[in-house]
């Protein structure tokens, strides 16, 4: 199978770590020693993909920000990695007048313009330090990857691209441009990282339209300069694409707004979700211990912890995508058997008498000796299974506190029968006006989904008295005022999206489930399972995907950069089905359709679907982007 997307990534940001030669395969050879200097950008980039420890194994001895106050080090060679901005630039051009480094490798994240070199040529030369300017390069890496198959644009300044900036209403042309060339720019980094030419498909009349255009155009020029071609020879010769392209579909936000308000139930967008998760890093408050503090004294400071989920995480490659009772369940076996093999070695020990006792005394028994060794030699083995397990108890501990002081599980449940339009045991005035059921928020959020998914807007009669519900339930109503105007607009585009006939059932409640030994106490929490079944993204997918006929994907545009006659169709060349596709998202993403899109692929033999969004938002994030247009 192709190599994915991380692998790629993290490939080239080797390589460039290694003065851009391919890294050496005999590792006995000590690496040369350098300082890594980089921006806010390619912090986010590196940050997911690269540990501190590997950066080291790598000769990086120290990494910096560009624009902080760095020492001279004068016989160091320093490799930059930044976005080229006019301050990076200049702040470059002075690192250079004041001699920090021995020789310097500037890496851009993406490409750098004519006029800008020159400035750095002209300083070079002012400062007398052209020989040390060793390498220039252009990475082509402005994005980031998440997932073996899941990537996002940028994480710095996200809102200028975000939502709220694309839909704006009083946006002006040229605003517009500007964003769709910041985002068109990004995933032209993407195909050249990936090393394969996409054939592009898109709705008509919305943002996903015109970034396929320019995105098409750029595509285009870069083929058809063959000799600075990016994707010739070497890059696409590694074979790491079979014959066949991927498909690049482009879908915007504004196909399916539900989805991204959704309560969800599975372990990483539930995380996402509740807590905060940023760049596959959770950080949030200990609770420290209960006992009471004497009286008049300053309660204790929290103190903030933050965990990186990473793809060397066992437990979360298998489990970030399973429902979170099937989470707690399995962390709770995980540590059982945790503490068997600790026993056993405790057991061990006593046995022959040497609690006390050094390693020394221990191998120079012969009896037990081959059990204890293997027992001891496990020891590091043991220990990153217990801060494994340290981290998902505390992770799911504070998910299970959000969801039973929010009834996440009944909001979850309700907005599956409400988006699969089966029968409410409820009524929506009922849920909002429960004083015990989650926060405004939350009951903002379900409101939001009924009236998006509704096949007719409530009247008004009806609207007033959810509105006031709403209101003494403390919601801030300025996202109604947004998706109100965005429904009645889109009601003269197209037909509501249609979430399939989803369900949850109900496995009773969960008391029986978990063993009374468990950490988790999920009374009352209910244990909801998942029926598979396809959000609007993943269905549009699966149609331009699998070249099914359907009303809703038909008219959508055909690019082929590598036309000739860049000739606009919307019937498609090839009718094959692809092997490999990609799904981007205009406005943004969220974990739950990435789950959704990998659980398609699961069913699917032999398939690769990569997800990637301008941004990754939670509810939270996206009704603040809807309150502020809804306030315009």
């Amino acid at each position: 199978m192709a190599a994915s997307i991380r692998e790629k990534q993290t490939a080239a940001l080797k390589r460039m770590l290694n003065f851009n030669a391919p890294p050496m395969k005999n590792t006995a050879a000590e690496p040369v020693w350098k300082v890594l200097i980089y921006d806010r950008f390619g912090q986010d980039i590196i940050s997911p993909l690269l540990s501190v420890k590997e950066l080291r194994d790598m000769g990086i001895t120290l990494h910096l920000l560009l624009h902080s106050d760095r020492d001279p080090i004068p016989d160091v060679p320093a490799i930059y990695f930044v976005l080229p901005t006019e301050e990076n630039i200049q702040r470059i051009c002075q690192d250079l007048r004041n001699q920090l480094y021995e020789s310097y490798y500037l890496n851009f994240i993406s490409a750098i313009s004519r006029s800008k070199l020159e400035d750095i040529a002209g300083a070079a030369l002012g400062a007398n330090a052209v020989n040390q300017v060793t390498k220039v390069f252009d990475q082509y890496l402005n994005f980031i990857t998440l997932e073996d198959d899941m990537f996002v644009l940028c994480n710095q300044n996200k809102e200028l691209i975000s939502y709220h900036a694309i839909n704006r209403p009083d946006i002006m042309d040229t605003e517009m441009e500007a964003i769709m060339d910041t985002i068109v720019d990004s995933l032209f980094c993407f195909f050249v990282t990936l090393g394969a030419v996409p054939i592009i498909r898109c709705p008509r009349g919305n943002a996903a339209e015109m970034v396929a255009v320019k995105l098409d155009k750029k595509l285009r020029e870069n083929l058809r300069d063959a000799r600075n071609s990016l994707f010739t020879g070497d890059t696409m010769g590694a074979g790491q694409f079979s014959f066949q392209r991927p498909l690049f579909v482009l879908a915007d936000r504004n196909l399916d707004l539900a989805t991204p308000l959704h309560h969800t139930w599975t372990y990483q967008a539930l995380i996402h979700d509740v807590l905060d998760f940023h760049l596959n890093r959770v950080s949030m408050e200990e609770s420290v211990g209960s006992e009471a503090s004497p009286a008049g004294a300053r309660p204790k400071k929290k103190n903030k912890k933050s965990y990186d989920l990473t793809a060397a995480d066992k437990f979360w490659q298998k489990h970030k995508g399973s429902p979170f009772p099937e989470v707690a369940e399995s962390v709770q076996q995980e540590l059982d058997t945790y503490r068997a093999q600790e026993d056993e070695v405790k057991r061990l020990k006593s046995i022959m008498g040497l609690e006390g006792e050094d390693e020394g005394a221990i191998s120079m028994l012969s009896d037990n000796t081959a059990k204890l060794t293997s027992a001891v030699s496990s020891l590091p083995e043991l220990l990153e299974k217990k801060r494994l397990i340290d981290l998902h108890t505390n992770v799911a501990t504070a998910v299970l506190d959000h969801i039973k002081s929010r009834k996440l599980d009944v909001y979850f449940e309700y907005e599956e029968k409400l988006m699969s339009k089966s029968t409410l045991d409820k009524s929506l005035l009922d849920m909002i006006s429960d004083p015990d059921a989650g926060t405004p928020e939350d009951k903002m959020r379900l409101f939001l989904i009924y009236y998006i998914t509704s096949q007719q807007p409530p009247s008004e009669a009806d609207l007033e008295q959810y509105k006031k519900a709403l209101m003494d339930a403390g919601c801030d109503l300025s996202p109604l005022n947004y998706i109100k105007q965005w429904k009645a607009f889109t009601k003269m585009a197209a037909a509501p999206a249609n979430y399939g006939s989803s369900g949850v059932k109900p496995m009773g409640l969960f008391s029986r489930v978990m063993n009374t030994g468990s950490q988790f106490v999920m009374e009352g929490v209910k244990n909801l399972v998942l029926k598979q079944h396809n959000l609007p993204v993943t269905r549009i997918l699966d149609n331009l995907m699998e070249m099914k006929s359907n009303p809703e994907t038909d008219d959508y545009r055909y690019f082929d950069p590598k036309m000739l006659r860049g000739s606009e169709s919307s019937i498609p060349r090839n009718k094959n089905p692809f092997q490999e596709a990609i799904v981007f998202v205009v406005g943004g993403g969220n974990y739950i359709e990435y789950q959704n899109l990998v659980d398609y692929t699961k069913a699917k033999q032999g398939k690769r679907v990569l997800y990637g969004c301008s941004e990754l938002f939670n509810a939270a994030q996206f009704m603040k982007q809807l309150s502020q247009l809804g306030q315009k």
